[in-house]
């Protein structure tokens, strides 16, 4: 599959300056002091800009949970068996995990897709690319042409959801083993040091911790990826996850529809679509900061404030989720506060 992402970008309009001026004038009529919900004005005020439109809607909203496992699983990073990416993927796909509980609260839809675990199931959805990606450390997780599958099907995936109605997306993944992943793919597109773009996962111990380190190295060396090319980094290092999620987030720029970064799987999988093509940034919240130490590092290199900051680590889509009913509340003010003129002021 050949993707051409100069074109993809070009067929992404612009930021509408008009629509956001509006969205801000709005914003400043409204009887509060001016500014005073801060990154949530501004989410509104970005939003407009994407759409263009100042008339913002947020519903109804769907998160697309991505389930893949990893080859690199077979170097022992991980704390958690291989085979909970399936069980936990039939949870999110039966309504039964974290995000689908928090989902119901948030008025969300759940979507689950299998893009690439080791053993398909019934209860999920199965777009697999292939059974597992490659173990990294031997080779490239997966070539250049699978990795393009992956990104075009969540740019697939998002134009389903715009066809159906959907006014905000949330990314979500699953796959024992994609911190490692996520790490490997930050090291080399932010250019720091594994040990920097490294944490504990799901909680490792000292000797694990270490070990994820030198398998990242080991993986980076092994296969040398071209950081001025982002495809090629998640072709060698990456999941389909976070292909898939990455395909989300040009997805959301290419069709207009806001999209919320979860944690730093999600983040690390926002700034491949970036570097992909600039436009993908557009459509681009970030719902959280999450504990790993490459978190921080990607949202600044996306110029992304969150809106929540509470150590979440979860995953599946859960931090995105937690942001939803915060934006929900900003925008009954923008559409419904009185204004300073109806004060009398």
């Amino acid at each position: 599959m050949i993707l051409d992402f100069a074109k993809l970008n070009e067929q992404m309009k612009p930021y509408d300056q008009a629509a956001a001026g509006a969205a801000r004038a709005r914003w400043d009529q409204i009887a509060k002091p001016v500014g005073s919900l801060g990154n949530l004005e501004q989410v509104v005020v970005d939003i407009a800009g994407l759409t263009g439109s100042a008339q913002v809607s947020l519903s109804p909203k769907k998160v697309l949970v991505m389930c893949s496992d990893n080859g690199v699983t077979q170097e022992n990073i991980a704390c958690t068996p291989v085979h909970i990416t399936r069980v936990v993927a039939e949870k999110i796909a039966g309504g039964a995990s974290c995000v689908c509980r928090m989902a119901k609260l948030a008025n969300a839809g759940v979507l689950a897709y299998d893009v690439g675990m080791f053993t398909p199931s019934d209860k999920v959805p199965d777009h697999a690319i292939q059974r597992g990606t490659g173990n990294m450390i031997k080779g490239p997780a997966m070539s250049r042409t699978q990795a393009a599958r992956g990104v075009a099907f969540g740019i697939e995936c998002v134009r389903r959801c715009v066809e159906n109605g959907d006014r905000l997306l949330a990314t979500g993944e699953m796959g024992i083993g994609n911190t490692t992943t996520s790490s490997a793919i930050a090291s080399v597109l932010l250019d720091v040091p594994p040990a920097r773009a490294t944490g504990r996962g799901a909680g490792l111990t000292d000797e694990a911790f270490l070990r994820k380190q030198h398998i990242i190295e080991a993986a980076i060396a092994c296969n040398r990826p071209d950081p001025d090319d982002a495809l090629d980094v998640l072709a060698k290092v990456g999941g389909f996850d976070i292909a898939a999620m990455c395909g989300v987030f040009l997805g959301g720029s290419l069709y207009r529809i806001p999209v919320l970064v979860d944690g730093v799987i999600s983040a690390v999988a926002a700034l491949a679509a970036y570097r992909l093509c600039e436009g993908a940034r557009l459509c681009m919240v970030a719902s959280h900061v999450s504990a790993e130490p490459a978190a921080r590092m990607v949202l600044d290199a996306l110029g992304l404030s969150p809106l929540i900051t509470a150590g979440l680590r979860l995953g599946e889509g859960t931090g995105a989720v937690a942001a939803m009913p915060m934006l929900d509340m900003a925008l009954d003010i923008y559409q419904n506060m009185e204004t300073f003129a109806d004060y009398g002021m």
